[in-house]
């Protein structure tokens, strides 16, 4: 069988809610739930053959947008697509394509109360591409016993599994939907450079949903950010990380330098200030800032990612000091 190409996918104006719902209270009254929106209007493209970084905060929607790419659900509104560049289609009862999506999460799809063993010989008939050695090759690097039971294995063993069977499947489009929360650190880099190995050897399309951004970055080439069931970006992973800026210097100075920049944070610390920017900033900007005695850095993706997730109650207060009365409370202190 010939292998098929990595898997491109598309959003388009997707929207997913959740209507009202009965629910009972303690007392056995029934009443009323609210329906909720897990996804608002949500329009991006994951490309073929990269490795694409879902970021988000808990509950931002990530779950919800990978299992509408796998297919376990239908959008409320708009189209999901997916398939080889030039046939992207809708996946929902496409067996065609649905055989070569995998979405792994952090349990995995086992046979909980039967063998590893078990669970890795129905891969093998489910999975055309499925890699047996490189399946026990990784078992035995995280140490997950092929004659022990899933339901027998600690929570950090079962992630290290789920993370085996996405890997040795080798799908088209791979999704792991934060497939990593059980594992410790060592594990953890084990599985990305497992990750990053066999991607360079057998290309296909990785999606690896994630709120470890510091981690995960340097796996990613292309990076979808999603707050409140909303795209805030979607764009090349090198693009992202030197797009956000700070300035540090005199308080005036950086003030007076950040003007005409989108602010994303403010820092004070007694005449000096740290100022965040959503933007590159010029060569102009970065005579200017030397000139003045101010510094300029680049902030990195996960900096950005808190920035532009952080809700208005942990926001530090934004207020810009007034400089001219400065003088007046040092003598008011005197």
């Amino acid at each position: 069988m010939t292998a098929l190409p990595p898997f491109a996918a598309r959003f388009q104006d997707v929207e997913v809610t959740f209507p009202r719902s009965w629910t009972a209270g303690a007392n056995g009254t029934a009443y009323r739930v609210p329906g909720s929106t897990a996804l608002d209007g949500v329009t991006c493209d994951v490309p073929a053959g990269q490795i694409t970084g879902l970021l988000g905060r808990n509950g931002a929607g990530k779950s919800t947008m990978l299992g509408l790419l796998a297919a376990f659900r239908r959008p409320t509104g708009g189209t999901v697509l997916t398939g080889p560049d030039g046939d992207l289609r809708d996946p929902w009862e496409d067996a065609a394509l649905t055989s070569a999506i995998l979405l792994v999460q952090e349990s995995g799809d086992v046979f909980h109360d039967q063998k590893v063993a078990a669970t890795l010989a129905y891969y093998a008939d489910l999975r055309p591409e499925w890699d047996a050695g490189y399946a026990e090759e990784l078992l035995d690097l995280f140490e997950v016993p092929l004659r022990t039971k899933p339901s027998a294995l600690s929570r950090g063993k079962k992630s290290a599994l789920a993370a085996t069977l996405g890997l040795a499947a080798r799908a088209p489009l791979t999704i792991f939907d934060e497939v990593y929360l059980g594992m410790d650190t060592p594990t953890r880099f084990a599985f990305y450079d497992a990750l990053l190995a066999d991607y360079a050897e057998h290309p296909r399309t990785i999606v690896l949903s994630s709120h470890l951004v510091e981690e995960t970055e340097r796996l990613f080439e292309h990076v979808v950010l999603v707050d409140r069931g909303r795209v805030v970006f979607a764009e090349p992973a090198e693009e992202l990380r030197s797009r956000a800026s700070s300035l540090t210097g005199p308080t005036a100075v950086v003030e007076d330098l950040a003007a005409g920049h989108e602010v994303l944070h403010r820092q004070h610390l007694g005449p000096t200030t740290r100022i965040t920017v959503n933007g590159a900033l010029s060569d102009d900007d970065a005579r200017a800032a030397a000139a003045a005695g101010a510094t300029i850095g680049h902030e990195g993706l996960e900096s950005l990612f808190v920035h532009l997730t952080r809700t208005s109650r942990e926001a530090p207060a934004t207020r810009v000091p007034d400089t001219d009365r400065a003088p007046a409370r040092k003598e008011e202190l005197r």
